[in-house]
Parts: structure tokens; C-alpha cells; sequence
């Protein structure tokens, strides 16, 4: 049987946005389903148990449940995934500030509205992950074409996709990394991106560049 894939949308989105990259994997093989949350206004654990819970089930149909997660959606498939009773598969973040961000910081120091902006997940957006250790390997797809909003509200280290800077999806423990000519949104468009995140579920590495 076809493995699952689950895909998780970013901060203030939902799952719709995450359509073409549904047709695409599902063009590539893989039987695939959106995991709609509320950014902002749902708490960390609800998203969590609500993710798991979808993840056991799903493990009854197929021997792997991937997870692939835009930004926000990719730190919460990692810390989804810590537990290792959860069946089997891989993870790919794109885009994901696994060692915090600084757009985050740069909202969350507006004060209170932009701690309301931020919901829920903001200690894991502005801190992220010192390392990955979990059971699972993990790919990161970043862009670093820089367009986007977090472009104004500070200056990046380095190269960024408008949102997130290269550096900061970064993270020791990673089974793969690659850098991509997208913006923080394109990610979710891109053909190549979806080519290189069927690869890394298929054999835990991304395909060389083209």
C-alpha cells in the first residue's frame, strides 16, 4: 500500500493553501491529507493530541505516516514526533524556523498585539529546537528568494525567503538540508519543492540539484 503523507500549514493559514502540494504528492504516489489547525487561537497540546491521534489512525492503512510542514507546521511535526510509540515515517519542514525565528521575535516585541499575532506556538516560533533527536529523519527544503513580510520588519543574517532566514532552519540531527530560489510562500508552489520532498520520503535524502 501507498504510504501517508499528512501536510501541515504555517502560521495564519489554513489548509487550503495547501493544495497544489496535495496534487503533486498524490501524483507522486503517496495517499495525502491536509491537517487543518487554528494557528492562533488553538492551543499547542490540542494540535498535538488531535495530530497523533490522526497519525495512529492512519497507521492501521499503511506501514508509514509521513509528516511535511510549512513553517510553523514543520515545528510542530517535530515536536509531534519526539515520541517514539507514533508508527513509523519521515519529515520534511519547509521553510521551518527550527532554531526560532526572528521574524517571530520581531512581533512578539511589538507587545501585546503582536504576542496576540503570534497565538498560541509563540515560545516554539521564537525559540525552536536546540537539536533533533527523535526517532524520525528529518529534511529541511529552505528558500532563500527574499520576498515576503518579515522582510521589513528586520534585517536577516544571511539568506532568506522573505520570512525565514537559511541559517535558522539549520538544525543539528538533520538527515538532509537543501536551499532552493523560492520565497517563504513559494515553497507550497514549487515544483522542484515537491519533487525534492517526494525523494526525501521515499529514501530519507534529497535528489542532487539540476
Amino acid at each position: 500500500m501507498s504510504d501517508h503523507v499528512i501536510l501541515l500549514h504555517g502560521l495564519w493559514m489554513r489548509g487550503f493553501a495547501l493544495s497544489m502540494l496535495h496534487r503533486r504528492l498524490m501524483e507522486a504516489g503517496f495517499r495525502v491529507h491536509r491537517f487543518d489547525y487554528l494557528s492562533v487561537a488553538a492551543t499547542q497540546q490540542r494540535i498535538l493530541d488531535r495530530l497523533q491521534a490522526r497519525m495512529a489512525a492512519l497507521a492501521e492503512e499503511a506501514d508509514a505516516v509521513h509528516l511535511v510542514g510549512h513553517s510553523l507546521g514543520g515545528l510542530l511535526a517535530l515536536r509531534a514526533c519526539r515520541d517514539d510509540s507514533l508508527p513509523p515515517g519521515r519529515i520534511v519542514c519547509l521553510g521551518s524556523p527550527l532554531r526560532g525565528s526572528a521574524a517571530a521575535r520581531g512581533f512578539a516585541a511589538w507587545g501585546r498585539g503582536g504576542e496576540v499575532l503570534l497565538g498560541h506556538n509563540r515560545e516554539l516560533l521564537e525559540q525552536g529546537f536546540e537539536r533533533w533527536d527523535g526517532p524520525r529523519e528529518v529534511g529541511v527544503i529552505a528558500g532563500r528568494l527574499p520576498l515576503g513580510l518579515g522582510a521589513m520588519l528586520g534585517h536577516f543574517a544571511g539568506e532568506h525567503d522573505g520570512t525565514v532566514a537559511v541559517e535558522e532552519t539549520c538544525l543539528p540531527g538533520l538527515a538532509d538540508h537543501c536551499v532552493v530560489e523560492v520565497s517563504h510562500t513559494g515553497l507550497l508552489f514549487s515544483p522542484e519543492v515537491a519533487r525534492r520532498v517526494a525523494e526525501f520520503l521515499r529514501h530519507g535524502r534529497f535528489p542532487p540539484a539540476v
